[in-house]
């Protein structure tokens, strides 16, 4: 874990700037903001444009079950809507709405609320959309653009956080897949792939402590599009080589699902392993920022929410058997 005493701190700033209402604390300075407007050019050059601008039209009903339907609702990014895909099947929407509705037994109504292209300050108006949908769960994915757009991190986790809190006053479970690490994008080169790693993963540890303050709980994407991106670019990433394929967007719904799951009450949550359980927010937040599926929610110890170093919460790393009830 290279970064993880840098990210506490680095995460705790941004938290600290976003609730006294800054905007200008920065990951990176003057010197690297210029690096990453030319490099980005380049890259955008390198990368192409995706076919199509929305991911395939995919609200609807699914599940062949009875029952009243759970109200899933996704918002963020161009990986909430599945951009370049053709078919509403391969979106994470859908992937998570057939998924809860076999846990669940019960029909899944999807609303995907969210936009190609959108960063976290674009949040509100989604949010407006998506509690029309009187949703029972809402899944965030977002950061990516934050990133590309050079958004202070502080600004973009207080939207974020606002966000997160709103869906959890109509009573939704709200699960959100942080910032992933654009490093692994093959057409960035360096210097710029090594500064775009380390702001991604700063982000999604200031995410993750936003989002457990509203009263969420995150899935860390951190190098979800890491090792297997890497070794395999032509699978998991789609014809621009900057979004995922088909496969790439299985695997980040199924990052999701089972805190999607247990956050509804549907599966338990695993026993903890070494290195899991019970943590401050700020120690949890570094550590799921460098670890892909890395859940983070808040609990209590002895009845308390925080202690003498903030907010408890528990960190568990998802594996393939959890993803199974009992």
């Amino acid at each position: 874990m290279i970064w993880t005493p840098g990210v506490a701190r680095t995460a705790r700033r941004i938290a600290a700037a976003a609730a006294v209402g800054g905007g200008g604390l920065t990951a990176l300075g003057a010197t690297a903001y210029g690096l990453l407007i030319a490099e980005s050019l380049v890259a955008r050059r390198v990368i192409g444009r995706p076919h199509g601008m929305e991911g395939p039209p995919s609200d609807g009903l699914y599940g062949d079950f009875p029952g009243e339907p759970v109200s899933l609702v996704m918002l963020g990014d161009s990986l909430s809507v599945g951009l370049g895909m053709s078919d509403p099947e391969d979106t994470p929407g859908v992937r998570l709405a057939h998924g809860l509705a076999s846990v669940a037994e019960r029909p899944v109504r999807l609303t995907v609320a969210g936009k190609s292209g959108a960063a976290s300050v674009e949040l509100g108006d989604q949010v407006d959309r998506a509690l029309k949908a009187r949703p029972d769960v809402a899944v965030i994915f977002v950061g990516a653009n934050d990133v590309t757009t050079q958004t202070p991190p502080a600004t973009a986790v207080r939207h974020l956080a606002k966000a997160v809190r709103r869906l959890r006053e109509v009573g939704a479970e709200v699960i959100v897949g942080t910032c992933p690490d654009l490093g692994t994008v093959r057409p960035i080169g360096q210097p710029l792939r090594w500064v775009t790693r380390r702001w991604s993963r700063q982000l999604a540890a200031a995410q993750t402590v936003a989002v457990v303050e509203a009263g969420g709980r995150t899935v860390a994407f951190a190098d979800l599009l890491g090792p297997e991106f890497a070794t395999n670019p032509g699978e998991m990433f789609g014809p621009d080589r900057f979004h995922p394929s088909d496969r790439g967007y299985a695997q980040a719904a199924y990052a999701v699902l089972p805190s999607v799951c247990a956050a509804l009450g549907l599966w338990p949550e695993p026993h903890p392993r070494r290195g899991e359980g019970l943590q401050t927010i700020y120690l949890a937040a570094a550590t799921a920022a460098e670890e892909s599926g890395t859940e983070v929610t808040a609990t209590r110890v002895a009845g308390r929410a925080t202690g003498p170093h903030g907010r408890w919460v528990t960190l568990f790393r998802r594996r393939p058997e959890d993803t199974l009830p009992g």
